[in-house]
């Protein structure tokens, strides 16, 4: 009774985990989407501040003062400094399943190894964090840093499908022949969402202001060598972007072709799932779920070039790519599981 007293609590805190994760997510997407990038100059306070932003008059004077390079701008500060709250008790929150799990070892089924390496990679999330700030919003620092945010995200979702209160019993689901193409499936999306994350790190994302063509034209003038070199000088601020437009016309150009690619990979593969003899009513409602927050993800990136990248549909754009990753992870897990009692 103790230990599946154990199981439940470290899957609460598992769940629990996983929804701040996504709220850190797209609050960061938020930040960054805002301009609030480095709307603190300084790590891990503001200005100095350990807690808060300059307000009064005098803050602000002598936050000026000892960042001259910088002037205050106190909404932006407040998205930066809330984004970083919430990463703070996210951090804290993944060293207690840290904790629960080194307590509960001797736990049947629970999961050691994840949760300890957990801990690391938000140390080091942290560290991008910094990075972002004193590397002036560095493209590729920027990239990792939503990259490392998605991954915690996924990993803790795994968590939560791991440690589900009802054992499930690990058959062979789906064909071996299909399970292979699912994987890469996702690796094809991960790819995209590194995509998203250069075009958006670079300001790329309204370099073609139309669609379907781009700058009125199938294929305008790019650069792509210019458009993809992944680490350049310090000392530079890449706020706004340094690059030239045809450079950020080859980022968005790349993102949008391969957004196409994976498309028509996930169509085609989703529909092998559902017409699949031993696949599973909950394989197939997530294969379900998968298909729509596909089209969803395809109609907001389409709506943030035709609307001019409103910053709400900008948000709920990267906000759908976590939810199409955890989907994706979803389909992987329940191709590995059978679910063979009356909730099938």
């Amino acid at each position: 009774m103790a230990s599946e007293h154990s199981h439940r609590l470290f899957h609460s805190a598992a769940l629990l985990a996983c929804a701040l994760a996504l709220v850190v997510v797209v609050l960061g997407a938020f930040t960054r989407l805002s301009d609030a990038g480095l709307g603190c100059p300084d790590w891990p306070g503001c200005y100095g501040h350990l807690l808060g932003v300059p307000e009064s008059i005098q803050e602000i004077e002598r936050a000026e003062f000892e960042y001259p390079q910088r002037v205050v701008e106190t909404d932006k500060a407040w998205k930066e400094v809330i984004h970083r709250y919430f990463a703070g008790v996210l951090g804290l929150l993944i060293l207690l399943l840290a904790f629960l799990a080194i307590k509960n070892r001797h736990v049947s089924n629970q999961p050691v190894a994840l949760p300890i390496f957990l801990v690391g990679l938000v140390i080091f999330q942290a560290l991008l964090g910094m990075w972002t700030v004193t590397l002036l919003l560095k493209p590729v620092i920027v990239m990792l840093h939503l990259l490392g945010g998605l991954s915690i995200l996924s990993l803790l979702w795994w968590l939560v499908l791991k440690t589900k209160p009802i054992a499930l019993p690990m058959q062979q689901n789906l064909n071996l022949s299909v399970r292979p193409y699912i994987v890469i499936g996702l690796l094809l999306l991960i790819g995209q969402i590194i995509l998203g994350g250069w075009t958006s790190s670079n300001y790329a994302a309204l370099a073609c202001p139309d669609f379907p063509l781009c700058q009125g034209q199938w294929w305008p003038d790019t650069d792509f060598g210019e458009g993809f070199v992944f680490w350049r000088g310090l000392g530079t601020n890449y706020e706004f972007g340094v690059l030239e437009n045809p450079a950020r016309t080859a980022i968005h150009l790349s993102h949008r072709l391969l957004a196409v690619v994976v498309a028509i990979y996930w169509l085609i593969l989703l529909s092998r799932v559902f017409i699949a003899v031993n696949a599973t009513k909950t394989l197939r409602k997530v294969a379900g779920t998968t298909l729509f927050l596909l089209l969803v993800q395809l109609t907001l990136g389409i709506s943030n070039i035709v609307l001019h990248l409103p910053i709400t549909v900008a948000v709920m754009h990267n906000g759908g790519a976590a939810l199409l990753l955890l989907s994706v992870i979803t389909l992987i897990y329940y191709s590995r599981v059978r679910l063979e009692d009356a909730r099938n």
